[in-house]
Order: C-alpha cells, then sequence, then structure tokens
C-alpha cells in the first residue's frame, strides 16, 4: 500500500505523538526562547488545516497549513518521523499542503524553520521556497 495523507484533527493520538516527536527533537536543537512552534491547542484555536501521512497504516508524518485569507498560507509542525526519511515522504506532504493551499485559492506559502535543520532547509529550497530575513516574515502574521 502506498502512502496515504488524510486529514487529522490535531489532538488525535497520532498527531500528538508525531507533534511530541518533533517537538523532542527540536529540544536539543534550539532554546526554549527560539523555538515557535504551535502547540495542539494552537493549531485547532487557529483552524489549522492538518494531516497525517501514514505508510501501510503507520503514523510517518505529519503537516499543518494555516490561511491568511487567499494572501498566503504559513506551513505548520512539518515532521517525517526518521525511519521513514529518504523515501519521498516530505516532499510528497509539502506538495499535499500546497495542492490544498491552491484549492483555497491561496498560491503563496510560507514557513519558518531552524538554521539546524539542514535536511528542512535543503527540501524547502528545492521546492521553490526562498530565504527571507526575519523581520520580513514576522511583519505578515497577525
Amino acid at each position: 500500500m502506498p502512502a496515504v495523507i488524510t486529514a487529522e484533527h490535531p489532538a488525535s493520538p497520532d498527531a500528538t505523538t508525531l507533534i511530541a516527536e518533533l517537538d523532542a527533537h527540536l529540544t536539543p536543537l534550539y532554546p526554549s526562547e527560539s523555538r515557535h512552534g504551535f502547540s495542539v491547542q494552537k493549531l485547532i484555536a487557529d483552524a489549522v488545516a492538518f494531516f497525517v501521512i501514514r505508510d501501510n497504516g503507520a503514523p510517518a508524518g505529519c503537516g499543518g497549513i494555516k490561511l491568511f485569507g487567499t494572501e498566503y498560507g504559513e506551513i505548520k509542525r512539518m515532521w517525517v518521523r526518521p525511519q521513514f526519511r529518504g523515501l519521498g515522504y516530505g516532499k510528497l506532504m509539502l506538495d499535499h499542503l500546497a495542492a490544498y493551499a491552491r484549492s483555497h485559492d491561496v498560491v503563496t506559502l510560507r514557513l519558518e524553520t531552524g538554521i539546524h535543520q539542514s535536511a528542512a532547509i535543503r527540501l524547502y529550497e528545492r521546492e521553490g521556497f526562498k530565504r527571507i530575513p526575519r523581520s520580513e516574515a514576522t511583519e505578515t502574521t497577525p
């Protein structure tokens, strides 16, 4: 069975496990004041569309997108478990999130990732994302 991406409530058991794994991965990389990932409660409160990718039924990764009207969408909490890396699931999720945005008339995507996540940065740059100064990114965040 190929990988399947489904919409999932951020408070579901699989989603919360994946988000907790992402947080555990980021904790040793960045001080707490530099970690700005949405909590499960914030994902829900901000109506972030959230998805889980499964490999033969096993949760392999997740990602969300918060739409700011039709101005832009912001990628949130994207994560692929280490044992599923190298299978193209990060690109698959990113493509899914972009398609979701397009289906809501949004063509501009933004995201924030830390400097110590080189594999994620490579993926995003391969997919056409460009680095912008932090001040520009935060200016448009309500």
